[in-house]
């Protein structure tokens, strides 16, 4: 996955400032990114703050933690189902 240029809070930041009343080609122009890219973060990250986006790493992390867990279980149960078969 490609590494991008700013952080997030950076991101959220150059979206306030689009809020401010800048236009938008002058505020890519400023900042190096394009339209698009700009527009990708607006839909991504649109009328976040910085304390969102803290809630929202935290509950990634926490859902990747429950997806290996229940690939975890899975996997077991999927083991068990096999041993019990070949013993009947």
């Amino acid at each position: 996955m490609k590494r991008t240029r700013f952080t997030e809070t950076q991101i959220v930041a150059i979206l306030k400032e689009a809020d401010s009343g800048i236009q938008i080609k002058e505020l890519c122009r400023k900042h190096g990114i394009s339209d698009a890219t700009y527009y990708n973060w607006k839909s991504k990250y649109g009328g976040m703050e910085a304390s969102d986006l803290k809630k929202m790493k935290d509950i990634e992390k926490e859902l990747s933690k429950f997806k290996r867990m229940y690939a975890d279980l899975a996997y077991e149960n999927h083991a068990l189902k096999d041993l019990i078969e070949k013993k009947l």
